[in-house]
């Protein structure tokens, strides 16, 4: 190998032109003065121990400053290459984990052109949900989901769905509807299937491609969060108010505690409904001062829109007044504004206890 090509190797491990032909002149002199260094590589003697420090932090030399004069002593090739070789192996997982990130993203929105694939999608999105669904399905498709939305709500996922090209007769009897979210509405006219779990990923396809084995109409699988919270804007102002209420589940055991804010809301709307006002204690900020805020007290008035009767004055409106020992405060979600509070976590216990 050249000196050329020697020294273009060694500039790919972030040596400089100086300190390439430092090193170069200690491996040919094994172990030297810093002034013999600095003669044979054009240097000045205070650069050679600048550079040498710089290099022995590399472990390409060692200095050797317990002696009179200071020496610096060349590495063994092979130790060096094996130190070079463990720093890029230590790289790997890093540089893998920012790699996949990368491809994650790049993967952000699938383009879907099968009715299985949808399906599989939503089976496989249902079964990673950790706090809250919003899903639009049709009649005839939902048996096909069921068992993910039977599982959704035992885990304690908020589910909110709304069955679409509904026959007229499809009640909270119907076992077709067993289980499978807490408020369910139906629809008799066809939607597009909208899926949204955990505001942060979801499923939106046309009518046609559920319905029609061809076509060439396609769907959209997206992680996104900056889209999921539009798509469930949607699903909640537009279809939800449009379909008809036909079940709603029993209020949940306590004490409970939800970070989905809109699975607060509902459980102490079903708690006061049934004439058991809720004690909740609210972790979050202050709106006006963003500064940290405790909130302890019992729940007297809900602002939402997932039960009838819905009271709430726009479609994303859910909130919460809490009487408390200083005055009521009221509550919102993530990003509320209005709210004297923005909520984290939400304990909810019986005001009997």
């Amino acid at each position: 190998m050249d000196d050329r090509t020697l020294t273009d190797l060694l500039r790919r491990f972030g040596l400089s032109d100086k300190e390439v032909d430092t090193y170069l002149s200690l491996l040919e002199h094994g172990e030297a003065k810093a002034s013999t260094v600095a003669d044979a590589a054009g240097v000045s003697k205070r650069y050679v121990y600048s550079v040498s420090e710089s290099l022995a932090d590399r472990g390409f030399v060692e200095v050797n400053d317990h002696v009179v004069p200071t020496t610096i002593r060349a590495n063994p090739p092979d130790e060096v290459i094996d130190r070079l070789r463990s720093d890029v192996d230590a790289m790997r997982p890093g540089l893998a984990e920012r790699y996949s990130r990368v491809e994650r993203q790049a993967e952000q929105f699938e383009v879907i052109k099968s009715r299985v694939t949808v399906i599989k999608r939503i089976r496989s999105l249902l079964s990673d949900a950790d706090s809250e669904v919003t899903l639009s399905i049709t009649a005839e498709q939902l048996p096909e989901v069921k068992e993910g939305l039977v599982d959704a709500v035992e885990r304690g996922v908020l589910v909110l769905l709304v069955v679409s090209d509904a026959p007229a007769d499809l009640d909270a009897d119907d076992p077709a509807l067993s289980g499978v979210a807490n408020v369910v509405r139906t629809w008799s006219e066809a939607m597009p299937t909208l899926l949204t779990v955990d505001s942060a990923a979801g499923v939106v396809s046309p009518p046609e491609l559920l319905r029609r084995s061809t076509t060439d109409r396609q769907a959209i699988a997206f992680a996104q969060e900056q889209l999921a919270p539009v798509i469930v804007g949607s699903f909640l102002g537009n279809y939800w108010p449009a379909a008809t209420e036909v079940a709603v589940a029993d209020p949940a055991p306590l004490p409970a505690e939800y970070t989905d804010f809109r699975h607060t809301v509902l459980q102490a709307t079903l708690r006061l409904r049934a004439g058991d006002p809720p004690r909740v204690t609210v972790g979050g900020r202050w709106t006006d001062s963003d500064e940290p805020a405790e909130v302890v007290g019992r729940v007297v008035e809900t602002r939402q829109g997932m039960v009838e009767p819905t009271n709430n004055e726009f479609p994303v409106e859910h909130s919460l007044v809490v009487e408390t020992d200083d005055g009521e405060v009221t509550v919102g979600g993530q990003g509320a504004f209005v709210e004297d509070v923005e909520a984290d976590l939400v304990r909810i216990e019986s005001d009997a206890e």
